[in-house]
């Protein structure tokens, strides 16, 4: 008799999105094979038997199992990707999923150049990116004109909950601990929120690397303006098992900077920072546990807090302020304080046919304290105390597929405000509650190898239970017909009041994207309709916001704010000298309900003199476009340009918008020679111009002069005139593990005011600056 002989077929995939692999060796006991193109081998002749089956290609892990054969069998096999592999796939899934979705990056280079830059700063160097400022130490991003709780800002994938209505409330994050940050321009990132009508700004730290090792780094720099020091610390400790404990942290003291021609009074800031990670992450599966922490202690410019109309009118229009002092690092009154803690835990678990499944579960609790001038006891107590505590759950699920990939998720959180009365001040944010749950749902599909297109949407539900006191007046004046069923209870001359808000919002997305066959060309085009729910401040702000140095007045009956948006991204590569590459990313924007802040008038308080301003919803359209050159000459000598323009339009009131970024451009050349330790030199040229479209919104007060009333007019809205600024880098390599970088910014040592900083009415900007730092890795 002769023995049973049978036939071994096979198939084998890659496990993350079930592509064939060709190619691939493939060994059942002494016999080989490879797969072809389709991933497909088959064994003939086999005798009846138990085999070890190995299969291997490079860049996957080897395959390894028994194997029985007593039949005809076909097997499924899935390979997974090395550990360094999976660290890559990680790191840029946002760049090789990110569709029609307009992204610009940070990578690690540039952030450790820049590591002493706030936020707002480091991402002013993107096309379509600028910072709105109060004073330098206070910075949030603006893209493409929108800022705030338009932007929604994701630290390792938890959003910020931070008080982030305020114009002078800056983003609690230290940029050293990331590895890269992508900026998502426009309303098109479903998954991140449905309020993120600007963008997204997406943190990223390192990915932990699945090997045995010990590694990190430290840095100490020191800063000329301000005479600052600071130092930061990040050391990593991996197994090959999976298993990995991240910890760091960043201390820096500043104290008060200065412009070209005089002292900035009670500019200094103390930083300090600290974050932990324990995680234990395979290809399939994975848990992590990560903690941050960041405490700021932030003087806010003293010629900002004015006594009287009289002195407030002079400060407006002297070149030289009021407060101007010697060097200090006191930091005194008007200063904020602010302490961020983000507990995390996370988990993913990849599913043959499911995808990958993960939650995430985040608490976050942000006290800010801001303090103002204030006489005797008072003078240690804050003006406003407010502490913020966030729940966030998250569950989100990933299918991924040759030609396709579906990403799903819902999320709902809870926060709780309390607005501490100790102060004995009027409570500029009240006490509230708010719930939220969000789903959402975006497909992408590969038509052909040129096209790609998807499709998104996003629903919100959001519901506030608030307490509110308000003047008997304002309240009988403003609300008391339109909303009776919040009254609770007067008392005196205050009304008690329980508003409760809910409010729905649909947000969708559509694109396209065009790729040639060489990657030369790439077209994106991209249409988003968000709808935002009003803040907490443009629903309810009533008084004086200390640290911002105005008057704050909301409006209990704004609506939601919609807007549509049309983004085009053309991405060219040329073969001229050592390559050409041009980004051209026009885009409009028509928003309905559009809220906007803007001054209407000066008020004269216990407090001192500060300018209103008030929250008013109108029709706005915004267009612009972004435009970047990068043109290598050699291997070491590049040119990289950029330029970015961005109309805003009041519809309603047929006015510009107010603080619309001023068209700017950069130029700017890079030399490195990686032979001469690495070495690198770049110069950058940074051209603001005069914004010429400003609404006018000037207040008029009186001041008594020669024995009699004088009206004046106070100008809140003509914009500062151009300006050129010049900046050089420098660095090298000293050891193998020892490199220093010096930068200086405004190297001439330029005077000017910058639009966007909301302290330019009162002082001029930082002069020149030099920051020379020294880095060790280990």
């Amino acid at each position: 008799m002769f023995a049973q002989n049978y036939t071994v077929k096979g198939k084998i995939s890659d496990f993350h999105n079930k592509i064939s692999i060709p190619n691939a060796e493939v060994l059942l006991g002494k016999n080989t094979t490879r797969t072809n193109d389709k991933g497909e081998f088959v064994f003939n002749q086999i005798p009846k038997g138990t085999y070890v089956l190995k299969v291997s290609k490079s860049d996957f892990d080897e395959f390894t199992e028994s194997v029985s054969v007593d039949k005809d069998l076909f097997l499924s096999i899935n390979l997974e990707l090395h550990s360094k592999e999976i660290e890559t796939v990680s790191l840029h899934a946002n760049h090789k999923s990110s569709g029609s979705m307009v992204v610009k990056t940070l990578e690690k280079v540039e952030i450790e150049k820049n590591s002493t830059s706030n936020l707002g700063n480091l991402l002013s160097s993107i096309s379509g990116v600028s910072a709105l400022k109060t004073g330098n130490n206070i910075a949030k991003p603006i893209i493409h004109g929108l800022y705030g709780s338009r932007i929604a800002i994701i630290n390792n994938g938890v959003k910020l909950a931070e008080q982030e209505w305020g114009v002078e409330h800056a983003p609690n994050v230290d940029v050293s601990n990331f590895e890269h940050i992508d900026v998502i321009k426009g309303a098109s990132a479903l998954k991140y929120s449905g309020d993120a009508v600007g963008g997204v700004v997406d943190l990223k730290p390192e990915i932990l690397p699945k090997k045995d090792t010990i590694k990190g780094n430290a840095n100490i720099y020191g800063i000329s303006n301000g005479k600052g020091l600071g130092v930061d610390l990040n050391i990593v400790k991996s197994w090959k098992n999976g298993w990995a404990v991240k910890t760091g942290g960043k201390i820096e003291k500043l104290g008060d900077q200065n412009t070209p021609d005089y002292n900035l009074m009670n500019t200094g800031m103390d930083f300090s920072s600290f974050n932990f990670t324990l995680q234990k992450n395979e290809f399939k599966k994975g848990i992590s546990f990560d903690y941050f922490l960041t405490n700021q202690n932030i003087g806010i410019y003293r010629g900002s807090h004015i006594g009287n109309l009289e002195d407030f009118y002079n400060a407006i229009n002297s070149q030289v302020p009021i407060y101007t002092g010697d060097f200090s690092y006191q930091i005194d009154n008007p200063r904020q304080e602010i302490e961020h803690h983000i507990m995390k835990i996370s988990t993913y678990k990849r599913y043959e046919k499911l995808g990958k499944i993960s939650a995430t579960y985040s608490f976050q609790f942000n006290h800010r304290k801001e303090y103002d001038i204030r006489r005797g006891e008072l003078k240690a107590l804050p003006s406003l105390d407010l502490e913020l505590l966030t729940h966030q759950l998250n569950v989100e699920n990933l299918i991924e597929r040759a030609h396709w990939t579906l990403e799903s998720g819902v999320a709902g959180s809870f926060q709780n405000n309390y607005s501490d009365p100790a102060t004995k001040a009027r409570r500029l944010i009240p006490n509230y509650d708010k719930y939220s749950g969000g789903i959402f749902s975006v497909f992408k599909y590969k038509l052909n190898h040129h096209w790609n297109a998807e499709a998104g949407a996003r629903f919100d539900y959001n519901y506030y239970d608030v307490t509110k006191w308000y003047d008997k007046s304002d309240w009988e004046k403003l609300y008391a017909n339109l909303y009776p069923q919040f009254y609770v209870r007067t008392n005196a001359n205050r009304v008690l009041t329980r508003p409760k808000l809910d409010y729905q919002n649909l947000s969708l997305n559509a694109g396209v994207e065009y790729i040639s066959t060489s990657r030369d060309f790439i077209v994106k085009m991209n249409y988003a309709k968000a709808s935002r729910t009003p803040n907490i401040a443009e629903l309810f702000s009533d008084g004086l916001h200390h640290s911002a140095a105005i008057i704050e007045v909301g409006n209990l009956s704004m609506k939601n704010e919609v807007s549509h948006q049309f983004n085009l991204v053309i991405d060219s590569k040329i073969h001229f000298l050592e390559g050409l590459q041009l980004s051209f990313n026009p885009y409009v924007s028509f928003n309905k309900n559009f809220i906007n802040q803007i001054p209407t008038g000066v008020q004269n308080t216990i407090r001192g003199v500060f300018p209103v301003w008030t929250y008013q919803q109108i029709d706005a359209l915004m267009y612009g476009a972004d435009l970047d050159v990068i043109l290598h000459f050699s291997p070491e000598f590049s040119y990289k340009g950029r330029a970015s323009y961005v109309y805003g339009q009041d519809n309603t009131n047929n006015e510009p918008l107010i603080l619309m970024m001023p068209s700017n451009f950069s130029n700017a050349l890079h030399f490195t020679k990686e032979k001469w330790n690495g070495f690198y030199f770049n110069l950058e040229n940074q051209i603001f111009s005069y914004q010429n479209r400003f609404p006018i919104h000037n207040a008029e007060i009186t001041l008594y002069e020669n024995g009699q009333d004088v009206t004046k007019t106070v100008d809140l809205s003509t914009p500062p005139k151009a300006y050129s600024l010049w900046n050089v880098q420098i660095g090298f390599n000293i050891t193998k593990n020892l490199s220093t970088g010096l930068i200086v910014n405004n190297a001439l040592n330029e005077n000017y005011r910058d639009y966007l900083n909301r302290m330019r009415f009162f002082a001029a900007d930082l002069g020149r600056n030099f920051i020379l730092n020294f880095r060790y890795k280990f």
